[in-house]
């Protein structure tokens, strides 16, 4: 049944917004510090440690940078930290091998961070192409991507963040049964309060770029991933895939890109109920930053803008590479 809308001038929907005082009761959606997660890029490749050039005010960070990040994030109330690594091309190859190494990049500064600052969460990336010759998230065969091998491969790369003190896993990579397989692996190595926050619904998007840039992928990919990553026409899938990652384990999932697919966030919220993120990727970064930095935009109401429509899309939270603005952003204004 339809609400019953008296007629004008007894209904005047501007008489909520004729004031700050008023607009602000009328709010239906908070933006909070405690709804971001930061990611960074980690590198240890001398010289690597500078500033992306398709993404204006991200760097490369050594550990110690990471260190030092991460308790930037902790003094602005930021929860958690997303790691990313730029790896040495050199160090790529056909097996992945380096991608569950104890002392690999990413468990290097997981161990770093834990050690300085316990009570910031660190999250991971999940897949193979950081460590790849071919550049693809999983491996590849006579020109195909295997999923089953993958998924061993991605469990051994689980254990060893596990092992080193990772809060959340991250699997991105979209192998079929890796949810499943890593929730065994946390479960039976002892493990149980890990967190697995599964990409349920990656697109195969053009918005990774400059992403691919800050990783050092750009040019190395053989082909493209549209096999494993979704094809950006489709929600009814995503709903599937969600449900596919609940069933096996997962605590969190994540739609990525963000901004472009806030109709398919919207879904999975409606459809599960449960917590439900996105991520402002790197494209959306860039052209915003674009704009920005070419004086289109205003800078400030971009940012929260951007952001609080992953609120009102019914996001729980969101990666983004604004957080330690957006946080002393929303500590100004709402703090």
């Amino acid at each position: 049944m339809q609400p019953i809308i008296p007629s004008f001038p007894v209904t005047r929907l501007r008489r909520m917004r004729s004031s700050a005082a008023l607009r602000d009761l009328a709010q239906e959606n908070r933006l909070s510090v405690k709804d971001l997660i930061w990611p960074i890029f980690v590198t240890d490749v001398p010289g690597a440690d500078v500033e992306v050039a398709s993404m204006p005010g991200v760097v490369r960070r050594t550990v110690e940078g990471a260190v030092r990040a991460a308790e930037e994030a902790a003094t602005l109330g930021i929860p958690a930290i997303c790691l990313f690594p730029f790896t040495d091309p050199a160090g790529r190859t056909e097996d992945c091998a380096e991608a569950w190494s104890p002392d690999n990049i990413t468990n290097r500064v997981i161990r770093a961070v834990k050690a300085a600052v316990p009570e910031v969460a660190i999250m991971t990336d999940i897949a193979l192409d950081p460590y790849n010759a071919n550049g693809h998230d999983g491996l590849v065969r006579d020109g195909v991507i295997v999923n089953d091998e993958t998924v061993e491969a991605l469990v051994k790369m689980g254990r060893a963040q596990a092992e080193a003190g990772a809060d959340i896993l991250g699997p991105s990579d979209m192998m079929d049964g890796r949810i499943a397989a890593l929730r065994d692996m946390l479960e039976t190595d002892g493990f149980q309060n890990t967190t697995i926050m599964s990409y349920s619904a990656k697109y195969a998007s053009v918005f990774y770029g400059p992403f691919r840039d800050a990783v050092g992928a750009s040019g190395k990919l053989v082909g493209d991933k549209k096999t494993y990553q979704m094809n950006p026409a489709n929600s009814d899938e995503a709903l599937r895939l969600v449900a596919r990652d609940l069933s096996e384990g997962a605590d969190m999932v994540m739609v990525k890109p963000g901004l472009p697919y806030l109709d398919v966030c919207r879904r999975v919220k409606d459809a599960f109920g449960v917590p439900t993120y996105a991520y402002q990727v790197s494209g959306e970064y860039a052209m915003l930053a674009g704009a920005i930095n070419n004086g289109w935009l205003k800078r400030e109401e971009t940012i929260l803008e951007s952001l609080m429509a992953f609120r009102r899309a019914g996001c729980d939270g969101v990666l983004t590479y604004f957080a330690p603005e957006a946080a002393r952003l929303i500590a100004r204004d709402f703090g």
